[in-house]
Parts: C-alpha cells; structure tokens; sequence
C-alpha cells in the first residue's frame, strides 16, 4: 500500500508543572454519566480539600447547558479549580470554558471511555482520583480546534465517529455497550471517500476512519494514536485505509496494545494544521460526542491552552504493557466498587 506520510518521533519538550495550592473549589457532578453511583463524591472531595482550607461548592447538571455554565460562573469569581465528576462530554463541556483561563481543570472520571482522565494518568477510582487534589502536578496542556470548536481527546471521522452517534442513543451505556455498537457496524459500514490537505499536499484517499489526536487514546485503552502527547503542540491523525476484513479486524485489536501505528493499514502524521474534506456525507464525533459538522474540516491546534491536573508519577507508554497494566486497574477498580470500596 502507498504510503503518503513519513512516521516520525519528535523529543517532547518540557511541560510547565506545578504543585496544586487550591483556595477556592467548584465540584460540577453530571449524575446520569457512566454506570457508577457517585453519591460518595462530595463527601470525598470536601475531606481532602479540608486540610488545606479549601472552600468548595458542589453543582449538578440537570441539563446539557449547566456545566459549561457553571464553570464560567467559576472562571468569573475567581475559582482555583473546577473538578468534574463526569464523562468525557462533561469533561469537555467545562474545558471549553476554562481553556485560557488560569482556572484549572481536575477531572474524576465517572464516564464511559475516560480517554482524556486516562491520558493525564488519572486513576479510575474515585478516591485514588480525588487524592491527585493534594499530590497531582498542575501542568499546561494543548487543545485541538475541530472548525473553530475545541476538543481535548479525539475527534474524527468515519467508523468511529458513526459507532459514538449510535453509542449515544444506547438506554444503558458502557463498555459491552460500546463493544457491541462496534462489532455490529463495523460488519456493515461501507469506508468514505476524503480530501487532505497537509503541509500543502491534496490526497484523496478511501479511508475506514480519519482521527484527529490531541490525546493517545479514544478511551476504554484504545490507542488511536499511542505517540501522541498533550503538550507538543501538535495534533496526531491517524488515517485508517481499506483492507480486508482480516486485516481491519486485526488493526482494531491493536487498538488495544498501543501498536497500531505499526499496522501496514495506518498511516500516522503530525500537523499543526490540516483541512480535511468530506466527499460524502457521514457522522462525525468530538471527544466522543455525535456533533453535526461541515464537509470541510479545518483543524488546528492552541498550545498550552488549559491548567489541568494531572498524576505526578505518570509512566511513560510502552506498547502492550501500558494497556495492559490501566486494563488491570480497571478490573481492579470495578471490583473494588462492586463492594462497595469507592
């Protein structure tokens, strides 16, 4: 197969990094995400913030519009941090806001995926996931632009992209949910036709899907684009092509060790920009959310745009290992709220 992209390796430069000192918290909490009770989530941020003299303020989302709103509220009076117990929508919904601002962003990942909370090294249980508030590093990280809209993980194109629009409208959501979406698309969908304009190249290309990566991974740990990295300044797109049936299907478990880039269907590029043109039409996702797009895509990126938390002692990615050690984390996790150890 033709290869149009060269695969490269960059020296990442240094990240600014702090140690939080927070005065003023808002906690937003979106009740209806993921599959997890999370009535145990005030309790736990109120006693660890406690120590420090943090006042916090605690807000639910009761419609789509509340957390972007209640996190300019935040930006407005000042507040240190705004932590969001939610998924990767809520998480995007209130980084929106606070990208640009010297609000900080800490996530507890409550939802489906967590790609973004996986890609700060942020632990899946709650507890684990509030301490960061004490002994996490503050660090400056980029954000993608998607036709002027801002997206903090992925966004795309294609497969994905129609497995997110028929994921949304799931009753019970989670990962077997996700799984099946998958599986039963991916028996049907038929690759699109697109235009890419990088570094001044037009390609036409058939492709199964088009991402486009701030972060490494979509969520659940898969690795879209395992060499991305939040503070490069860069986006990474990652162009699956048309195979076989095997040959795709192959491509998509190694989604799940962090070798995709390997595979011979992948090409991978990293751009400061890109203009992606739709032949036809077809779904389209940010951060894992069905969004109505044109078919012109213009995509660029804001480096350093937004003060996020993040674990202090993240590792560095190794292919396999990596996923495998967050896949048993998870497992982990799942037992241990099971009985009821949040």
């Amino acid at each position: 197969m033709r290869s149009y992209f060269r695969k490269v390796n960059i020296i990442l430069p240094l990240e600014r990094e702090m140690s939080p000192k927070f005065r003023q918290a808002m906690l937003i909490i979106n009740p209806v995400s993921g599959t997890r009770d999370k009535a145990a989530i005030p309790e736990l941020v109120a006693a660890e913030l406690a120590h420090a003299g943090c006042s916090l303020d605690v807000r639910g989302t009761s419609a789509p519009d509340d957390a972007p709103a209640f996190a300019r509220e935040a930006v407005a009076k000042g507040y240190d941090v705004v932590i969001t117990a939610g998924g990767d929508g809520t998480v995007s919904d209130v980084a929106s806001v606070l990208r640009g601002s010297a609000t900080a962003l800490s996530i507890i990942p409550c939802g489906s995926g967590n790609g973004f909370a996986r890609a700060l090294g942020i632990p899946p249980d709650f507890s684990d996931a509030v301490r960061l508030l004490s002994v996490g590093r503050l660090m400056d990280c980029d954000n993608g632009l998607i036709n002027g809209r801002p997206f903090f993980c992925t966004c795309g194109v294609g497969f994905d992209a129609e497995v997110s629009r028929k994921f949304a409208s799931e009753r019970r959501r989670g990962r077997l949910s996700y799984i099946k979406n998958a599986l039963l698309d991916y028996l049907q969908y038929q690759p699109r036709p697109y235009a890419m304009s990088i570094g001044g190249r037009v390609i036409t290309e058939t492709a199964f899907l088009i991402a486009i990566c701030n972060a490494s991974q979509y969520g659940n740990n898969a690795y879209i684009a395992p060499k991305a990295s939040l503070t490069d300044g860069l986006l990474d797109i990652t162009v699956v092509h048309t195979g076989s049936l095997i040959m795709t299907a192959l491509a998509g478990m190694e989604l799940f060790t962090g070798r995709i880039d390997r595979n011979t269907l992948i090409d991978t590029f990293r751009v400061s920009s890109a203009v992606i043109t739709r032949l036809e039409e077809g779904a389209a996702h940010i951060d894992g959310e069905p969004v109505e797009l044109g078919r012109r895509l213009e995509i660029g990126v804001q480096p350093a745009n937004l003060r996020v938390l993040a674990s202090a002692d993240q590792a560095v990615f190794k292919p396999i290992i990596s996923p495998l050690r967050s896949m048993i984390a998870d497992v982990a996790s799942d037992i241990r709220f099971a009985l009821g150890k949040k």
